[in-house]
C-alpha cells in the first residue's frame, strides 16, 4: 500500500534504553468482542495505531481466492465519511505514515503518527471497520492495482512462482494450497455481493485486535476507544447497521421487514421504535461465525518432483518440507536450525556451497511462520555451469551433516547472539511492539509471550537443533522443484 518517505524515519525511531526491558501493556475486551492492547512508552513522541484482523487467504472460498489480500487494498478506498483517495492524505499531511499487509492467516493495518494525532488514527481505523466503501467503483479500481502488483511481483519476477508451486503440491485439502495473491480469474469473476459478504463476515469486532503502542495517555486513549470502537454494534448487528447505511429503503425493508425510518442514523444503537428495538436485539444476540479451515496436518508422501521452465538465466533448486505451525514447541529450534544453515554470511550453506564449492550464487533456508502446519524451504540458485542435480546433492549433504552431528559451540553461540539481537530489535520500535503484541495474542492466545521470546530461544540446545533437523528435514518425504531456463525446454 501507499507508504511515504517519512515511514523509514518513523519505523526506525528506537525506544532507547527500553528495548531490553519487559514490555508493559494492559489489555481488555470491549462489549462487542474487540480485544484491545495498550502499551505506553514516552521515549519518542510517536504512536502506532494498528488493527489485526484474523482473516487471511486460508479463510477464502476456493473459487474466490485473493480476497484477503484484495481487501488490504480495497479498505484504503475510503468510507462513508472519507472521500476516495483521502485516507492516505489524511495521515501523510498530519506527519504520519501508513501501510498494511496480508498473510495466509491475518490482515494487518497500521498508522504511525505523531502522538498528538492518536485520535485521528483511531477514527481512521474505526471508519475502516464500520463504514468502509465496498462497492463496484472501489472494486474495479483496486482490481487493476492488484493485477499490476501480481505482474510486477510474481509473473515478471524470476523464480517468483516457486512459492505458488510448492504450496499447491504440498496441500491437497487445506486452503494453504493457494497463495495470498490469489487468482486473477477468481477476482475477475467475483461480483460486488461477494466482496460485501467477505467484509460482513470477517471485518467484525470479535475478529479483530486493536493494538496501540507509543506516547499515549492510557486513560485518554480508553476514552477515545470507547468513542470510536465501543459504539460499533455487537454480533450481526454490525451488518444490520451496514445494510442500514448502504441499502435503499425498499431493499432494507425487504431484507429485514422493518422500515429504515424506524432507526435513528445518529443514534442507531438506541432506537425508540418497538420493531427496530426488537430487530436490533435479535441481531446483537447473533454471534458472527468466522469460517475456519481444518488445521489437520497433511504430510508429504514420498518425493514429489517437478520441473518449471521460467524466464531465468540460472537454474535453481527449491525443496519443500512440512514444518509444524508457528505455535509448536519445535518452531524456535527450527528457526535456529535455518539460521545455522543460511542465516548469515558465515552460515554453512553460504560458506560451503556459495564460497567454497562456488556452485551457487545464493543458497538459503527458511520456515514460513504459519498458524496451521506449514512449510520449510531449502533452496539455491546455481552458479553458471552448475548442474541442478549437483546443487541438489550439495544441499542434501548440508542437511545430512547437521542431522548427523551436533553443531559446534562456536556456531551455537553465534546463532544465539543472532536471535538475541533479533528479539531486541523487534521490540525496539513502537511499530514492532504493536504488531508483536497483536500477533502473540492472535496466534498464541498469549500477549505475554512478547516477554518470553528471549527465554524460549535461549533455552534451545544444540541437541534440539539436531533433533528437529532429523525430524522435519525428511529426505524421503519432500517436494523438489527444478527451475530451468525456458530455452532448455524440449
Amino acid at each position: 500500500m501507499k507508504k511515504s518517505l517519512f515511514t523509514a524515519l518513523l519505523l526506525s525511531s528506537s525506544i532507547t534504553g527500553f528495548s531490553q526491558e519487559k514490555v508493559k501493556y494492559i489489555e481488555y475486551d470491549l462489549a462487542n468482542g474487540m480485544h484491545v492492547i495498550l502499551h505506553e512508552e514516552h521515549a519518542t513522541p510517536i504512536v502506532a495505531v494498528s488493527v489485526m484482523y484474523h482473516v487471511g487467504s486460508k479463510n477464502e472460498n476456493p473459487s474466490r481466492t485473493g480476497f484477503a489480500h484484495f481487501f488490504e487494498h480495497l479498505l484504503f478506498e475510503g468510507s462513508t465519511n472519507i472521500k476516495r483517495g483521502e485516507y492516505s492524505e489524511l495521515v501523510e499531511k498530519n506527519g504520519g505514515a501508513l501501510n498494511a499487509n496480508t498473510s495466509q492467516d491475518r490482515t494487518y493495518y497500521y498508522e504511525i503518527l505523531p502522538s498528538n494525532q492518536l485520535e485521528l488514527g483511531l477514527w481512521l481505523e474505526s471508519e475502516r471497520l464500520l463504514h468502509a466503501k465496498v462497492d463496484q467503483t472501489g472494486v474495479e479500481t483496486q482490481r487493476e492495482v492488484v493485477k499490476e502488483e501480481k505482474r510486477q511481483r510474481v509473473d515478471n519476477q524470476p523464480y517468483a512462482t516457486f512459492m505458488e508451486n510448492l504450496f499447491k503440491m504440498a496441500y491437497k485439502n487445506h486452503p494453504y494450497r493457494w497463495v495470498p495473491i490469489g487468482s486473477m480469474e477468481d477476482l475477475n469473476a467475483a461480483q460486488e455481493i461477494d466482496y460485501v459478504n467477505f467484509y460482513h463476515t470477517f471485518y467484525v469486532p470479535s475478529n479483530a485486535i486493536l493494538s496501540i503502542a507509543g506516547d499515549i495517555n492510557v486513560e485518554q486513549t480508553k476514552k477515545w476507544i470507547d468513542k470510536y470502537f465501543a459504539s460499533v454494534p455487537k454480533g450481526q448487528a454490525i451488518n444490520l447497521f451496514r445494510d442500514f447505511e448502504n441499502l435503499g429503503e425498499g431493499e432494507f425493508k425487504t431484507k429485514y421487514g422493518v422500515e429504515k425510518l424506524s432507526f435513528d442514523p445518529k443514534n442507531f444503537n438506541n432506537p425508540t421504535d418497538a420493531k427496530a428495538k426488537e430487530l436490533l436485539k435479535k441481531y446483537t444476540a447473533m454471534a458472527c461465525e468466522i469460517p475456519k479451515p481444518n488445521p489437520a496436518f497433511e504430510p508429504i508422501s514420498g518425493i514429489q518432483r517437478e520441473t518449471v521452465y521460467d524466464n531465468i538465466q540460472l537454474p535453481a533448486v527449491f525443496m519443500g518440507y512440512k514444518f509444524p505451525k508457528e505455535t509448536d514447541k519445535d518452531f524456535a529450534a527450527i528457526e535456529m536450525l535455518n539460521a545455522v544453515l543460511s542465516g548469515s554470511n558465515s552460515s554453512r550453506m553460504n560458506k560451503d556451497i556459495v564460497e567454497k564449492k562456488q556452485q551457487a550464487v545464493a543458497a538459503f533456508s527458511f520456515a514460513f511462520n504459519m498458524e496451521d502446519p506449514g512449510l520449510g524451504i531449502v533452496a539455491a540458485i546455481a552458479a553458471n555451469g552448475t548442474k541442478v542435480e549437483d546443487l541438489e546433492k550439495s544441499l542434501d549433504e548440508e542437511i545430512k551433516s547437521i542431522q548427523d552431528n551436533l553443531i559446534s559451540e562456536e556456531e551455537f553461540q553465534a546463532v544465539r547472539n543472532q536471535f538475541e539481537n533479533q528479539i531486541v530489535s523487534s521490540n525496539s520500535t513502537v511499530a514492532g511492539i504493536a504488531e508483536n503484541l497483536a500477533q502473540n495474542k492472535m496466534y498464541f492466545g498469549s500477549t505475554e509471550l512478547i516477554n518470553k521470546q528471549m527465554e524460549i530461544y535461549m533455552s534451545i540446545t544444540r541437541e534440539d537443533i539436531q533433533r528437529v533437523a532429523k525430524k522435519y528435514l525428511t529426505q524421503d518425504n519432500r517436494i523438489i522443484l527444478y527451475y530451468l531456463p525456458k530455452e532448455q525446454k524440449q
